[in-house]
């Protein structure tokens, strides 16, 4: 399993919809891509990516392999859940195994779709997912804390600073503010990061509009969300998941003029899959020849034996040199023998941090 983006969402906001264009576009890919494939909730797609596209072009491969992330389908939310109302617990517990969280919120108006509230408001929406996923992690901070404060009592100084992590997380949980949004040294961010908190998981909301306000300032439903998330540092994605229904449902070939008669430049599913892969702070590098373009998926930071060893174990146990070439010179140049020629090949060694867009031949010897 890869990197995985958990779809959350009160029911009737447009999260399945969502899912359902994620999981028809990774059917879509499949042929395509070796690792785009469909399990029971679980859409594996394609991350968008215009360098790849180039380097595709620039060598023609016979293989092409793209960067991929996870997106799982989390059943819809009530309140009540963290005492295990509705599908609850078995919603929570899925929280608990992704990486980072795209929230769906309803944004639009439409009489035939009803809300569970009976009312369209984003940021009631918002605190009701909120509230709930807080009320289970106030369960496991009141848990650790417990042990904590028992450990403390032996006099040990890092006993004594988790439980002084834990009762500011915990006043701020039972004030109603998330996690993730609690400022925290880094002694004490560490602690609360151990105890793999919903709330602290990166986050990003999508906010499913009415196709008039994909564009501009919008709606004032999405305007209100959009200022929320301002607040919170929070990034939010504008959809229409009935219009990517629609994108995914058409064949290749007719999708972009699809998309121009709405305005648009590409699907919406797009940015969502940018975002998930941003909020996690990923960056490409590439490997490219005429077998294969292939785009590897590391942390931001990264060194070239770690990310060699995504490759395969032997390239990072046996590194001696990496040969790097960003995408850009290299498209632009034509070739590798051209890049290396203008100066444009770089050999680096193992303290080399590796950039987002490189494109590498890794030298080992085992």
């Amino acid at each position: 399993m890869g990197l995985q983006v958990g779809i959350v969402g009160l029911p009737n906001v447009g999260k399945s919809t969502l899912f359902n264009a994620v999981s028809t576009t990774a059917k879509a890919e499949a042929a395509n891509y070796p690792f785009c494939t469909i399990e029971p909730n679980v859409g594996i797609v394609p991350v968008p990516d215009d360098r790849f596209d180039a380097l595709v072009r620039l060598y023609k491969p016979v293989k092409e392999v793209r960067a991929t992330i996870d997106f799982v389908d989390i059943a819809g939310l009530v309140r009540g859940a963290s005492k295990g109302e509705g599908r609850g617990n078995a919603f929570l517990s899925n929280i608990r195994e992704v990486d980072a969280i795209a929230h769906v919120v309803r944004c639009f108006e439409d009489e035939q779709v009803i809300h569970v509230s009976n009312k369209v408001d984003p940021l009631d929406d918002v605190s009701t997912i909120e509230a709930e996923l807080i009320l289970k992690d106030l369960d496991g901070v009141d848990r650790a804390l417990d042990k904590a404060r028992k450990q403390a009592r032996a006099g040990k100084p890092e006993d004594k600073v988790a439980v002084d992590a834990l009762e500011i997380v915990r006043a701020k949980l039972d004030q109603g503010t998330p996690a993730n949004a609690i400022v925290l040294s880094d002694d004490h961010r560490k602690i609360v990061r151990n105890l793999f908190l919903l709330t602290d998981k990166p986050t990003f909301f999508v906010a499913n509009v009415a196709e008039a306000d994909l564009h501009g300032a919008g709606g004032p439903h999405v305007q209100k969300l959009e200022a929320f998330a301002k607040t919170r540092g929070m990034r939010v994605v504008r959809i229409s998941a009935a219009i990517e229904s629609e994108i995914a449902a058409l064949p290749k070939s007719e999708q972009g003029e699809f998309l121009a008669s709405l305005d648009l430049k590409e699907p919406g599913l797009h940015g969502v899959v940018r975002a998930g892969y941003e909020l996690l702070d990923l960056i490409t590098f590439f490997t490219a020849g005429d077998p294969e373009v292939h785009a590897w998926t590391i942390a931001r930071g990264t060194k070239a034996p770690q990310a060699a060893g995504k490759i395969h174990t032997d390239f990072e146990r046996g590194f001696i040199k990496a040969e790097v070439i960003h995408w850009k010179d290299l498209v632009e140049l034509g070739s590798e023998s051209a890049a290396r020629s203008a100066g444009k090949l770089a050999i680096e060694g193992k303290d080399y941090v590796m950039r987002d867009g490189d494109v590498v031949h890794f030298r080992f010897n085992v």
